[in-house]
Order: C-alpha cells, then sequence, then structure tokens
C-alpha cells in the first residue's frame, strides 16, 4: 500500500491571511522565506469567513476558499511555488465553532428557517428546551442594539421579499421566514385582491394553491425523516410558484409589495407593527437585545462572542461535512500539516485527533477517496482496507501518528499534553513562557511585590485576582451557559432523595465558585473511566471551594464532586448514568471558556506587576524560571514530544517577543525602576482628571501604561511621523487594555468620563513640547530596556531555534518588532525591505566574509538587521543539521566562574555531531557603557563552559562569525572561555568540528 511520507517541518513562518495579505502576496515572498530558512509556511484560516476578517477564525463556509484572499488558481499557484522550493505547508483550522452573523453560513440560514426540522439542527449545538420556557424550539438571536419593542416601532426591523422567500432584514442580519409564515403575508387583504381579479383568474387561483400548499407543510418541529423531506421538497417548489407568479403577474407583484410595506408599519404609529411583531412570534428564533445573550442564549459559543455558534463536530456526519476540503488538500498533497485552533472547546479532543488522524492516513494513502458516503461500493472496499490498515498500525504502535498535527492546548504550570492525544504537541505556547521567564531575574522577586503594591497602594494577589475575574466573566457574560449547567445539575439531584433537597440557585452558586478555583482549562473525562490525573484536579478544586465558601453547605459541594467524577450513588439506575457523564461534558467545555475570559483576557490586564509574564498559558505570579528548570523542560520536550512547536510570538500573544525583552530587564533593576516610576507619578499628577471622585487614570493603570511605553517604544525621535503613529498604537492598546481589566469601564459597560481621561493622560505625557519633562526623562531611561532588550531577544530566538522542538517565526518577527495585542500586532508586513535586507546581507558575507558581517550587525544592531542576520544563520544550520536538532540529544552545560548565572548553555548531539548553544541573559549587568556591547574579558572575565566529557577535545566553528575556537584545560576540565566566545557577537552556535583546520 503505497502513501505518502510523513513531513516534519524544520521550522515554520506563519502568515496571517486576509484581504491585506493574499495568496499571491504570500507566493511572492515564498523564495525569500526560504532563503530565510524556513521549510514551511503556518498559514493562518483562509476558508471563507465573515467579510473583512483580519483572522479568518469567523468561517461561513469550510468548504471554500475565501474569495477575499484569492481564487482557486491562486492557491494552487502559492501551492506550486513551495513545492517548487520542497517548502511545506501548515493550515490552521477551525473544527470547534463557525461565523453565524449575517447571512453567509448557509447551515446557519436553514436552521433559522426550519427550526428542529432542520438538517442542520443537530450540526449546531442548541437548546432547543431551555430553562426559559418562551424559547422552547426556538433559538435566541440576539442582535439588536436596543430593546426589542423600541427597535421594532424605529422601523428597524423590516420584511423583505426577494426570489420567492419572504425575510428579515436588520443592518447586516438577513433572517428567513419560516414557509408557514408566508400565509398569514399572502392572505393579507385577500379579499380585496379577490374582488379586483375574481376568483376564477388563474392568477388568484395559482396564489389560493400556493397558500393552501404551505399551510399543509409539515411543521418545523416535525421530527419524521420523510414529514422532514416532503416539508423540503414542497417549501422549495412553492418558492417557485410564489416567484413565477411575482413575476409574471403585476396584480400580484403589487399586492405582494402592498402588503410587505403592512407588515413594516409606520414610525410614529406603534400599532402599525402589531403584524410584524406576531410574524416574529411564529418565527423558530427569538430576535433579542444583544445583551440579553449574556442570561439567555441558548445555542453554545465561542467564549461569549454571539456571532460564532458552535458545532458538534464530535458528531461523525457534521465531522465529515466540515472536513471536506480539508481532506482533498491532505489528499493532494497541498497541506502537509495542521494546526487545530481552541482544541479544549471540543467536547473530546482525543476522540477527535484520532479520528482525524485516521482521516488524513486514508487521504495520504488513496487520494481519489474524498467523502465516504459519496465514494461507490469499489472506493468503499479500498477505504475501509485502508483504515483496516491503519487501526493495525495503531495497535501495534499506539504512538504511530501519520500526519503532523498540532494542538492549540494551552498548559498551566505542571500541566501536560495528555499522552494519549495522536499529535506531535501544542502550538508553543508553552515554550514560549518558559523562555521568556528565563529572562526575569528571580532574585528580585519579593522586590518587584514590594514596589508594584507600594505604587499602586495596595496589595494584589494573583490568585485571587483570577478567580475573581472568572467570578466576574460567569455573571456578566456567561451566566446562561452557567444557569443551563445548575439546570442540568438540578434534574440529577432529583433522583436522589439525599440530593432533592438542593435548590437551583444553591447548585448555580457552587457550580460558580467550583470553575472559579479550577485550576486548568478543563478536564478530558469522556468515558465511566475518570483518568488519575483529573480526578486530582477535582478533588483539589472541590476542597479548596468548600475552604472559601463556609457559608455554603458542604454537601452541595461533595454532590458536585460525586458527579463530576462519576461516583455514583448505589441505587443509581443505568439510564441515570449517561445524564451524569453528559453533565460532566458539558462542564468540561465551560471551563475553558470562563478561564480564557476570566484569566487571559481579564486578570492579565488587572494584575501588572511585571506584565512580560501576562502572557497566554502564563504565571503571572511565578516571577520567571530558573535555568534548571528550562533546562528541566527542555528534557521533557526532547524525551516526550520533541516535534514540538515552539513559539516566542503568535497572533494570540499579549506583547510581540521584543516586547518582552525590554519589559524583562525591569526585573533586573528594581531600583532605578522605583525612582523613576514614583517621579514620573509627580510629574504626570497634573495631567490626571477626577472621574467619579478618583484621578484617572488610577495607579495600576498608568503602572500598566509606563510598562507597555518601556516594551514598545520605537527607535526614533518624538518629532518624527513614526512617533505620532506609536502615539496612536499605545492609546488604542491602553483603551483594550482598561476595558478588558473591567475595573472601571468595560466593553459590555464603557465608561466614556474615564476613557477620556485615560486618553488625554497619554496624549499629555507622550506631547512633545519643551515643558514635558516627562517625555525626555522616560526617553532617558528606556535607552538602556531598549539595549539589553536587544540582547535578550537575540538570545531568546537562538534558544528557540537551537532547543528540542519546531521553532516557529510570527510574521514579520525576523526584525525588531514591538506589537501589542491584536489587532497592532496584525499590521501588514513590509516583506519587500526585508526581502532587501536579506539580500543585502549576502551580498555583503559574500563580499566580506563572516566576521566582518557579523561585526557590522552588532554595530547596526538598533536596526533589526543582527536579528535577521541570526535568524537566517541559525535556521540554515538547522534546515542543513536537521537530524540533528530532530532526533539529537539535548545536555545542560556547567557554566563557572563570575558570570555562570547570566549563561544558559546546552549541547544538541547525535552520533559524531554536536552543536554548542550559548545565550546570555541578565544584560543589564553585563554592558560596558565604555562600548554598549556585552562582550570581551572585561565582560566576562574567568567565566568558562565546561565541555563534555563526548566533545573534551573538540573545537568549534561559531556558526556566526566563522571563528574556530579551542578548547582550554583548566582543573575543571576542558571548557571554552567565553571572553573568546562571546568577543564579537553576543551569542554563540557553535559547530564542533574535530581539529583546527589550517
Amino acid at each position: 500500500m503505497n502513501g505518502k511520507l510523513l513531513r516534519i517541518p524544520v521550522s515554520t513562518y506563519r502568515l496571517q491571511f486576509n484581504s491585506h495579505f493574499r495568496f499571491n502576496d504570500a507566493r511572492e515572498i515564498v523564495h525569500y522565506l526560504c532563503s530565510l530558512g524556513i521549510s514551511d509556511i503556518y498559514a493562518s484560516p483562509y476558508f471563507k469567513a465573515s467579510a473583512g476578517s483580519l483572522h479568518g477564525y469567523d468561517i461561513l463556509d469550510q468548504n471554500s476558499l475565501n474569495p477575499e484572499i484569492g481564487s482557486e488558481e491562486e492557491y494552487d499557484a502559492l501551492v506550486g511555488e513551495l513545492k517548487r522550493r520542497d517548502m511545506g505547508q501548515i493550515l490552521d483550522i477551525v473544527p470547534n465553532h463557525m461565523c453565524i452573523e449575517g447571512e453567509g453560513n448557509a447551515f446557519w440560514m436553514d436552521v433559522l428557517e426550519n427550526g428542529p426540522s432542520s438538517t442542520y439542527a443537530s450540526f449546531f449545538d442548541i437548546n432547543w428546551r431551555p430553562v426559559k420556557q418562551e424559547l422552547e424550539n426556538k433559538i435566541l438571536i440576539p442582535i439588536l442594539g436596543d430593546q426589542y419593542g423600541t427597535v421594532l416601532e424605529n422601523g428597524e426591523l423590516r420584511l423583505n421579499f426577494a426570489e420567492g422567500s419572504f425575510f428579515i432584514s436588520y443592518c447586516d442580519h438577513k433572517l428567513p421566514i419560516i414557509p408557514q409564515s408566508y400565509s398569514s403575508i399572502l392572505t393579507l387583504g385577500i379579499e380585496d385582491l379577490e374582488q379586483a381579479l375574481s376568483a376564477a383568474v388563474p392568477q388568484f387561483q395559482e396564489l389560493m394553491s400556493i397558500v393552501t400548499a404551505l399551510r399543509h407543510l409539515p411543521p418545523p418541529t416535525e421530527n419524521d425523516p420523510e414529514l422532514i423531506e416532503e416539508r423540503y421538497r414542497e417549501k422549495e417548489v412553492v418558492k417557485r410558484r410564489l416567484w413565477d407568479l411575482y413575476q409574471n403577474s403585476s396584480a400580484i407583484t403589487e399586492f405582494i409589495e402592498g402588503n410587505v410595506v403592512a407588515y413594516n408599519g409606520t414610525k410614529g404609529d406603534p400599532r402599525s407593527f402589531d403584524l410584524l411583531d406576531t410574524l416574529l412570534r411564529e418565527q423558530v428564533y427569538r430576535i433579542s437585545h444583544w445583551r440579553v445573550a449574556t442570561e439567555e442564549i441558548n445555542y453554545r459559543r465561542f467564549f461569549d462572542i454571539n456571532s460564532l455558534g458552535a458545532i458538534r463536530v464530535e458528531d461523525p456526519a457534521v465531522f465529515e461535512m466540515t472536513h471536506r476540503l480539508v481532506f482533498s488538500l491532505v489528499a493532494t498533497g497541498k497541506i502537509t500539516g495542521l494546526r487545530i485552533d481552541h482544541a479544549d472547546g471540543l467536547q473530546d479532543p482525543e476522540d477527535y485527533f484520532k479520528r482525524l488522524q485516521s482521516a488524513c492516513f486514508i487521504r495520504m494513502y488513496d487520494g481519489s477517496i474524498e467523502v465516504r458516503q459519496h465514494s461507490d461500493s469499489g472506493e468503499e472496499d479500498r477505504e475501509k482496507a485502508i483504515r483496516e490498515e491503519y487501526d493495525r498500525i495503531v495497535a501495534a504502535d499506539p504512538a504511530y501518528k501519520p500526519f503532523y498535527i498540532i494542538g492549540e492546548k494551552i498548559l498551566l504550570k505542571a500541566e501536560k499534553l495528555p499522552e494519549s492525544w495522536p499529535v506531535f504537541g501544542t502550538t508553543g505556547y508553552d515554550f514560549a513562557n518558559q523562555v521568556n521567564g528565563l529572562f526575569v531575574d528571580t532574585a528580585n522577586a519579593k522586590v518587584f511585590e514590594t514596589l508594584y503594591s507600594r505604587f499602586i497602594q495596595h496589595r494584589i494577589d494573583f490568585q485571587e485576582v483570577a478567580c475573581e475575574k472568572k467570578k466576574l466573566v460567569m455573571q456578566a457574560a456567561m451566566s446562561s451557559e452557567i444557569n443551563t449547567l445548575g439546570h442540568y445539575l438540578n434534574r440529577i439531584s432529583e433522583q436522589n432523595r439525599h440530593t432533592r433537597d438542593f435548590t437551583r440557585n444553591s447548585l448555580i452558586r457552587s457550580i460558580v465558585e467550583v470553575i472559579a478555583y479550577f485550576p486548568v482549562y478543563r478536564t478530558y473525562i469522556n468515558s465511566f473511566e475518570v483518568p488519575e490525573r483529573d480526578c486530582q484536579y477535582i478533588e483539589a478544586t472541590i476542597s479548596r471551594a468548600k475552604r472559601q465558601n463556609p457559608a455554603i453547605s458542604a454537601s452541595i459541594f461533595d454532590f458536585i464532586r460525586d458527579v463530576l467524577l462519576l461516583r455514583f450513588p448505589d441505587d443509581t439506575t443505568g439510564e441515570n448514568k449517561p445524564v451524569w457523564l453528559d453533565f460532566v461534558k458539558r462542564f468540561q467545555q465551560i471551563t475553558g471558556p470562563v478561564m480564557a475570559k476570566g484569566v487571559e483576557d481579564t486578570a492579565f490586564y488587572a494584575y501588572n506587576r511585571l506584565v512580560s509574564l501576562n502572557e497566554v498559558g502564563g504565571s503571572p505570579e511565578r516571577f520567571g524560571i530558573t535555568l534548571e528548570a528550562f533546562h528541566g523542560q527542555n528534557l521533557e520536550r526532547c524525551k516526550s514530544r520533541p516535534q514540538a512547536m515552539l513559539a516566542t510570538s503568535t497572533h494570540d500573544t499579549k506583547r510581540s517577543e521584543d516586547v518582552r525583552a525590554r519589559i524583562n530587564v525591569l526585573s533586573e533593576i528594581p531600583k532605578q525602576w522605583r525612582e523613576k516610576l514614583f517621579r514620573w507619578n509627580r510629574q504626570n499628577q497634573k495631567h490626571k482628571v477626577i472621574v467619579d471622585g478618583k484621578p484617572a487614570p488610577n495607579r495600576n493603570e498608568e503602572y500598566l501604561l509606563y510598562q507597555a511605553l518601556v516594551g514598545a517604544w520605537p527607535f526614533c525621535n518624538p518629532d518624527e511621523d513614526e512617533f505620532a503613529v506609536f502615539r496612536s498604537r499605545i492609546r488604542d492598546y491602553m483603551l483594550k487594555a482598561i476595558r478588558e481589566a473591567k475595573v472601571h469601564t468595560s466593553w459590555l459597560s464603557p465608561n466614556a468620563p474615564h476613557e477620556e481621561a485615560v486618553i488625554r493622560f497619554i496624549d499629555s505625557v507622550l506631547k512633545d513640547s519643551p515643558n514635558n519633562h516627562f517625555l525626555a526623562d522616560f526617553a532617558a531611561f528606556q535607552k538602556l530596556t531598549a539595549a539589553c532588550g536587544i540582547f535578550n531577544s537575540l538570545s531568546q530566538t537562538l534558544l528557540k531555534i537551537a532547543s528540542p522542538g519546531i521553532p516557529d517565526l510570527y510574521q514579520g518577527n525576523e526584525l525588531w518588532d514591538f506589537s501589542l495585542v491584536d489587532p497592532d500586532n496584525r499590521r501588514p508586513v513590509d516583506y519587500r525591505k526585508r526581502i532587501n535586507l536579506l539580500d543585502e546581507l549576502t551580498r555583503r558575507e559574500a563580499a566580506e566574509g563572516l566576521l566582518e558581517t557579523a561585526r557590522a550587525m552588532v554595530a547596526s544592531r538598533s536596526d533589526g538587521r543582527i536579528k535577521l542576520h541570526l535568524t537566517c544563520k541559525a535556521l540554515n544550520f538547522r534546515r542543513e543539521n536537521r537530524e540533528l536538532f530532530e532526533a539529537g540529544s539535548y545536555l545542560p552545560l556547567t557554566v563557572e566562574g563570575a558570570c555562570r548565572e547570566h549563561v544558559c548553555a546546552f549541547e544538541r548531539s547525535i552520533r559524531d555531531n554536536s552543536v554548542m548553544v550559548v545565550a546570555p541573559r541578565f544584560y543589564s549587568r553585563l554592558i560596558r557603557e565604555s562600548s554598549g556591547l556585552p562582550l570581551g574579558p572585561e565582560v566576562w572575565q574567568d567565566t568558562r563552559i565546561i565541555q563534555s566529557s563526548d566533545t573534551a577535545a573538540s573545537c568549534y566553528r561559531n556558526v556566526f562569525t566563522g571563528e574556530i575556537l579551542n578548547p582550554d584545560r583548566q582543573e575543571a576540565g576542558p571548557g571554552l572561555a567565553l571572553r573568546d566566545i562571546l568577543a564579537v557577537y553576543p551569542v554563540a552556535l557553535l559547530e564542533r568540528i574535530e581539529t583546527n583546520p589550517p
């Protein structure tokens, strides 16, 4: 059985596709990415999405390309260019949800027209029998900007007719009318039409025949398959007949248009809207004010976003339907890997990944097979044989994975990716936090805590903030989901005499407390066997919730624990056990969104001690990590997931890698930071205004602003155009930050006076004026953080490229990129500039050699070329030695001497091939004022790296400079002196050579 070989990328480059960066744009930079050392592009979703989407996650149709990004021919041209250069493509796909806004989602439109009897009713996760009885067999559509009655009587909801169908339009939304309701519209004033035409006229008889057919349609609640099929068939026939009649009879045209006008009412006459109100009450949806979604929405969403409806990909039919194009691209080799967005949103991620790997295996081995139910018998037999072959391979080797798949999974603290998931690893948030923490001086944790508390004039405990914000999210944005959970749990409690007296309200309060204290995004219980790891999480959470809530009966928490752990009472019937498991699955799909919204998108903006630690998957209360911990995590990855993705910047990061690299410097200089903070606070006090009796911005917001300025400050003067753009970016960032924090303002309830005060403060402190002493003072201070940030970033980049795993570059980050949270990090990338700089670098190296080129890059380091230089040299070396990095061992190296704590060094080796990686840190104590560089004997003194026993007699060649380094011999053993290794270039990638060449 011949199939395509598994492709493991050497390195990846994330591209954000949208109308501003299309397939043709990507094709034009493939040669540049190849020269940079990239083996695979890593594409954002490019299936048909909401109009104007900048990210592609609001997908309308998984089986067609986004026309805003390019045509099929343009896509094929991109794929062809990649193949010509032996490059692959990893595609980011969205299996958990779809955009249901507007009219572009055909599946959703069908549900709105046909209700529970829709072919796609089970496609979405809709609760047709919610707690609110008025919503039985209806879907809440929270799209209105004001109360329903107000919007209706303002004439903003309009009935329309086109191509045989009636529908409601509101702003960009189009909502179909159920065909049964057509008869009400078509019989309004029917007597007058009969008098005008007479009953004998064929057109009138046809209209009445249509009305009769409409009244005999099976209802939208029908569940008999034959009657549902009849409904679909007959309603489309009726629409065609009605449209023909409308087009061919002026009297009918006038009649229908007149009735549409009558239904749309007259503004100023409330009673004139009764017809439309009655019509809307007949529909399978209930249009409401957008705020109603908080408490009453009855379809599962992506987080709290009403426009993104969750789909039930656990259903095999939904799985096949939504992956048709994906599998076609796999079969034809157009994509060579997949990134799965929001894996925790799936009901059973492990099962999904297993089905995905199996399906990819089938397509890789037989590209002619596309969708099982559309195959002839021969293809079915062939697919069965291939599937049996796959099952045989997996049974013999459970770790077998035929296709490169990675999952977006956020791991907290000591959490590990479940071993049973057939993926190559995560998308790299864990590594981003690990490598970032290495550049935070852990010795200054207490000093920094005191500094922060004194500046904001109170102490903040991160864990308390996280719990508080999770509760806020459950109350303000997701109370509907929590209430529904409480409703299901109440039903379970009624099954047993010992729990029947628990009230629904007490159960809801207890669920909130349990979720608030949940330590991870979710558990993975999908059968009656509860994994030990999940059992520990649940037990610990219940214990903490009990301690923190002495006013709530402990028996309620015990009951929730037993349900979550599936510890059934002895008298539990077989039919009730699946109900418990169903509750657990629902619970698991809610804890993740609450964690994401409460912690990442709220607590991370309210707790600002050192914001470089406030990163997706991070633990801001932990003030960095030790060298030993970093090495330990690399060793674990080398052993368990050696092809996991390694990221430092992504489309989701709160700050780019270069911004974090600068902010981390503050951890090294708490004394200087403290002095400046309190001085700036005094200088800028006059720019604050009193809002609601308090100065705005408050001190916590001010503290965040100063860190944002440290991280994003441009390499230009305040009187230049670039700085004007910077001011605008900072305003936008701070507005988003204070809304996310949900302290004085929020997205749901904007506080205009407070927001305006913060914006005015920013404008004042960044004003280019001789009287603005803060601007000059800050500009002088940030020179140190900017200088050290350069070297931090270079070390971080090298560690990413050389550590176990697959390094990923986020678009544009091969030069300095001081982007903040989205949408700031989705600004267009100037690839022409990057192409020219790389070409120039190549020419310089050919003319002047490695050493002089390296010196030139160091001398002009603020322009970003040094990062491009390091990235290009390291990635190409990795590509040339892929086995070394993909399968090689990882050995932490001992550093001795005065600056030993300033160096992270390790060796990668396989057989006779090895490389030494040297990445310094804590540069504020290394940079010399005379040179501004952390280089040479004055800096590194007696610091040495002890060679491993296997390489004790070896010499090394510096990949960046071409220098040859010979070991020295001392009592501690043979080693290399840092004064020599880092004499010219601030980091080192040392290739082992046996002897010193002539």
